[in-house]
């Protein structure tokens, strides 16, 4: 009886860096899922070539470091967005200058968005909050 040779090729999870907020959960295993998926792989490998434990153990640590990636990350969003937010109520009655010198007024409101703050000045028009715009 002719039996067909089987790959012992290692798994190792990949997280993709462009999460879009909060997906990190869904994009990747979490561990019981990933010990899972272990318990399977030794139970569906080779008999002739059993996977080798400094493999299964190289596999768990870089689990762990991915882990622990995505909660570093998490933190850093949340971080981030607190900044933002203080830095939107900083503005608040201040006068700003667009770059470009065309629009000037009182911030009377900000709106944040993920990709920045719009100020909402007292004359109605809105102002990108970045680099060359003047506070005052």
């Amino acid at each position: 009886m002719a039996v067909s040779g089987v790959n012992n090729n290692s798994y190792t999870p990949i997280v993709s860096g462009q999460d879009s907020g909060g997906d990190a959960a869904k994009a990747s295993l979490n561990y019981e899922s990933f010990l899972k998926l272990l318990v399977a792989q030794m139970k569906n490998q080779d008999p002739t070539q059993p996977m080798d434990a400094t493999q299964q153990i190289a596999q768990l640590a870089t689990f762990s470091q991915v882990e622990q990636t995505i909660k570093t990350n998490k933190n850093l969003e949340s971080l981030l967005q607190r900044t933002s937010l203080s830095e939107a109520d900083a503005v608040i009655g201040r006068t700003v200058t667009s770059e470009d010198g065309k629009t000037t007024g009182v911030v009377k409101e900000v709106k944040l968005y993920s990709d920045g703050i719009i100020a909402v000045l007292d004359s109605g028009k809105e102002l990108v909050i970045g680099p060359g715009v003047k506070v005052k």
